[in-house]
């Protein structure tokens, strides 16, 4: 049996059509087709059946994607052919948000210097739908993502996700504004008026904001979109609007920050891996002190760009 079609039909199973898996894997719509005819031949029964003008996979195909996930894990960790006591050596490839890389991995990888100077760690920063997409397509060995307690992300079950830290939200508004201390849904209706500020790559923000408004009632105006905190808060003071920034992050003059509670607004990072990989010293190492590193007293959390 060909494990390169064993990978087509996890694919398929995972992505619902085959023309998702032929884009993700770059090949033809054709050759998937193919290939899942040839396996459903040696398996000696159908694997797929139409569904409109799609197909879908038949009982016997979702069984044996699940076997698939499961074999191709193992012929995974097989190739990477490193024992989890083996000494890490090789070239790590992670892909996160800023804030992930700047205030804990670089710090590790710092340290890493040192203690482990035959691991090499090479550098992408993107949000989390980005970053994920990236280890979905083997172009990426670790995702440093994030998502919020309103907002939870979508879990995928060929991934493994290692909570790191996690922070408090409030909202940001300009310094003449003022609320009494009070619950999340009450400072969202006080600033119902006014416009909002979401973040330009990752709707997150925007769906907590859209969220906590249906709760208070209405429906907010988001008309800017920032990717840097920093660039919120200048649009805040211009008088642009109010956005969600961190609790404890450093303001500037003009901006208020109101806490939210009841609900909290709360940001959850994890270290997310592909199954399969956990062993690799490497990527085992470096995930470890990442937890290492958010349970420190002080640790610093936020979003992607500070």
């Amino acid at each position: 049996m060909d494990t390169r079609r064993l990978e087509l039909l996890a694919e398929l199973s995972r992505l619902g059509s085959m023309r998702a898996v032929a884009d993700v894997l770059g090949i033809t719509t054709s050759t998937v087709s193919q290939q899942i005819a040839v396996l459903a031949r040696e398996m000696g029964t159908p694997l797929i059946e139409p569904a409109g003008r799609q197909v879908r996979l038949t009982l016997a195909g979702r069984r044996l994607a699940e076997h698939a996930v499961t074999i191709l894990a193992s012929i995974e960790a097989a190739r990477l052919d490193l024992g989890p006591q083996a000494e890490p050596n090789g070239t790590l490839r992670v892909a996160g948000f800023a804030t992930a890389i700047r205030a804990y991995l670089l710090p590790v990888i710092t340290g890493l210097a040192t203690t482990h100077p035959r691991v090499r760690v090479l550098l992408r920063e993107h949000e989390p739908a980005e970053s994920l997409q990236l280890l979905a397509t083997d172009q990426a060995d670790l995702a440093l993502v994030y998502d919020y307690n309103l907002a939870p992300a979508a879990t995928d079950p060929a991934m493994h996700a290692a909570p790191l830290w996690t922070a408090r939200w409030g909202l940001g508004v300009p310094a003449s504004q003022s609320a009494p201390a009070t619950t999340t849904l009450q400072i969202f209706a006080r600033f119902r008026d006014h416009d909002w500020i979401g973040n330009s790559r990752n709707t997150a923000d925007e769906d907590v904001i859209g969220t906590l408004a249906a709760m208070a009632g209405f429906t907010p105006r988001i008309t800017h979109q920032a990717d840097s905190l920093d660039l919120v808060q200048d649009m805040i003071t211009a008088g642009l609007g109010v956005g969600l920034l961190p609790l404890g992050h450093t303001l500037r003059p003009g901006v208020r920050l109101l806490p939210l509670s009841g609900p909290d607004v709360e940001l959850r990072a994890y270290a997310v891996t592909r199954h399969g990989r956990l062993n690799w010293p490497p990527l085992a190492l470096v995930t470890r002190l990442l937890e290492h590193a958010s349970r420190e007293p002080g640790a610093r959390a936020g979003r992607q760009s500070l």
